[in-house]
């Protein structure tokens, strides 16, 4: 078999059959697939387009009744006017060994606003080079970053002082952490810690960071030489984000859970949690990196499946405070995580829950089954509305529906219309309710074990667990759950039990507070954290002063600044809440 050369082209065919110009190929490409009518795929091939976007090209040609993109575009600019003027005056600069950024600030001394990097530019297309680096001492004087001071307790010093911090609000909570002490968490949970910053005092860092809101942990370095916050963990001052982001890498998934745990042995006193009923969700955190142990969840507040970090929650009910977490999650161990949260309940207060709310996707129907037969736990979830059930539904005849109204006084809509039966599902009976007119466009269909309350309190508690959405949209605002600190679920799960503690800190805090029991945290935040203070340090006690603003009469009656509290990490001097005289 003999084979033949490739038929070589003319430069006459090679202009029509290979265009070089962008142009010239969208109109070869074009007439390609209208005149001769070629399949799209094969010309895609033929003029080097991927299939995608020469649907796309053939899409705009046909949508404009007037195509203009084969005409040629206006020529862009040749010389750029700015550089060439200061061309000569950038050169004798660079010749006295002035640096691009000087040489920036004397042009702008001329009127000749040129930025660092054009400057650059221009000194690379007249062939100098860079300048080699200088030294602090040789560098002109001119505002410099300053170094802070390493934390390290240490150094701490409670030497008589006054100042004033922006974190004034931060000693709100002190009160409450003497109750609960920080370092009995720490030691149960075998966090790590060094001679420099101890495990306790870490963690209190930490946890300071989430009580005052900070969306990322870099954004902690404009307060780092702020002298109260530094104060409110007990060292001399704060530490730098590089701590935070290394730190969380020590903490295993075990040690967090046991943090939990001790959480919940502190609180019990306090009665933080009501535990007749809880509410659970699942939350995805987005992550926008590369990262092959990052798997893909739904995102619904982007509505759709991206790289994300899947954690689970569960709120007290009552309380409206978030009483566990874990986002050490991989595909396919969503649905037992429930038994998870049931088993760390009984290990924590010696009971099961009494009572679960959740959608329809957080677990599966043979666990349903589970949770009725062998743990004998009330529920109440969703079903998803298959086609078969919808259908169901509207073939009902009016006369089947009957109206329940609810006790909810707020509520727009209140008498709902509601069908009951009972279904089987894994071969076990459940309740299963239609509702309609509550509100929604399509049906909402409720499934449950409780076969002996009302109508009316089944759709009257699932309406209550809207909250924990509102709540969840609070956490991702507030406490900043989509600010992931490092691409690996590790971080995430110690991020989420401090959300845990901060949650439960803000719910003791608002307690306190006249009018406050039910505000979510951001706005206990807005109106009585978020306030600055003098601090005065003395060798009995430590007075913070706060000023005057006008929510202030709230925290002077909560009688936080009744009577002075003993801070053991302050060894042992009382803080004094007050207000500031004007001194």
């Amino acid at each position: 078999m003999v084979l033949r050369k490739p038929f070589a082209l003319t430069d006459h065919q090679a202009f029509f059959l290979e265009p070089a110009l962008p142009k010239h190929r969208q109109y070869e490409a074009l007439r390609a697939y209208f005149v001769e009518g070629r399949p799209s795929q094969e010309v895609a091939r033929a003029f080097g387009y991927s299939p995608a976007a020469f649907r796309v090209l053939c899409y705009n040609f046909c949508h404009d009744p007037h195509p203009t993109f084969f005409l040629p575009t206006r020529p862009g600019p040749r010389t750029q006017p700015k550089k060439s003027a200061a061309c000569s005056l950038i050169i004798s600069l660079r010749k006295q060994n002035l640096s691009v950024y000087e040489i920036s600030d004397r042009l702008k001394d001329q009127q000749l606003h040129l930025s660092p990097t054009a400057v650059g530019e221009v000194l690379t297309a007249e062939g100098f080079a860079r300048l080699p680096r200088r030294l602090d001492e040789e560098r002109p004087q001119q505002a410099r970053p300053t170094v802070e001071a390493v934390a390290d307790v240490r150094t701490f010093s409670l030497a008589p002082r006054r100042f004033l911090t922006k974190c004034g609000g931060l000693f709100l909570f002190l009160p409450e952490l003497v109750r609960l002490p920080i370092e009995a968490l720490a030691e149960a949970a075998r966090l790590p810690g060094s001679q420099m910053i101890p495990p306790a005092h870490a963690l209190r860092a930490c946890l300071s960071l989430k009580l005052w809101s900070l969306e990322h942990k870099s954004h902690v370095m404009p307060l780092v030489a702020d002298e109260g916050l530094a104060l409110f963990s007990g060292l001399n001052v704060s530490p730098k984000k590089s701590l935070f982001s290394e730190y969380s890498c020590r903490i295993t998934p075990a040690q967090t859970q046991k943090l939990l745990a001790a959480w919940h042995d502190q609180a019990q006193g306090r009665q933080l949690w009501d535990g007749s009923s809880f509410n659970l969700d699942f939350h995805s955190v987005p992550y926008y990196g590369q990262d092959p142990q990052v798997e893909s969840h739904y995102v619904s507040m982007r509505s759709r499946r991206q790289p994300s970090i899947l954690a689970f929650l569960v709120q007290d009910e009552h309380s409206q405070s978030f009483c566990y977490s874990n986002a050490d999650l991989r595909k396919g161990e969503e649905a037992d995580e429930i038994f998870a949260f049931i088993d760390f309940w009984q290990k924590a207060h010696g009971r099961r829950p009494k009572h679960l709310v959740f959608d329809s996707k957080l677990t599966t129907y043979a666990n349903l089954v589970r949770l009725d037969k062998e743990l004998h736990i009330g529920f109440i979830t969703l079903r998803r509305r298959f086609p078969k059930l919808l259908k169901e539904v509207y073939s009902l005849p009016r006369s089947a529906w009957r109206r329940v109204e609810l006790d909810v006084p707020t509520r727009e809509y209140r008498t709902p219309r509601v069908y009951e039966q009972r279904v089987q599902l894994e071969g076990h009976g459940f309740r299963q309710l239609f509702v309609l007119d509550l509100g929604h466009e399509e049906p909402t269909i409720l499934l449950t074990n409780q076969h002996r309350v009302s109508a009316a309190a089944l759709i009257t508690r699932y309406a209550h667990r809207m909250l924990i959405e509102n709540g969840l949209s609070d956490a991702v605002r507030f406490f900043h759950l989509d600010a992931l600190s490092s691409a690996v679920g590790l971080k995430v799960d110690f991020d989420m039990a401090l959300l845990v503690v901060a949650s439960g800190l803000y719910r003791l805090l608002a307690r306190r507070m006249r009018g406050y029991a039910d505000a979510h945290a951001r706005r206990i935040f807005q109106d009585l954290v978020d306030m600055p203070a003098q601090v005065e340090v003395t060798e009995r006690e430590i007075r913070v002063e706060f000023h005057r603003r006008a929510h202030l009469p709230i925290v002077l009656a909560s009688g936080l600044c009744k009577r002075a509290v003993a801070i053991p990490w302050w060894e042992g001097r009382r803080l004094r809440l007050t207000t500031y005289t004007g001194r």
